[in-house]
């Protein structure tokens, strides 16, 4: 369903959100929050790296 709907989200994400809306969450702020979390550099890429040995 994800790559026809081309999402960009994975199998398991998909499906936390499929069954966030069956729990009647608001679908517009869900939205919001996906494209936020979108929007936000990875945790990895932030991380500062070690200085060579």
């Amino acid at each position: 369903m994800s790559n026809i709907l081309d999402t960009g989200l994975d199998r398991h994400t998909l499906s936390v959100l499929i069954a966030l809306c069956d729990l009647d969450l608001n679908t517009e702020a869900l939205a919001a929050v996906v494209k936020e979390l979108r929007r936000e550099p990875s945790p990895s890429s932030t991380m500062p790296t070690a200085p060579p040995k």
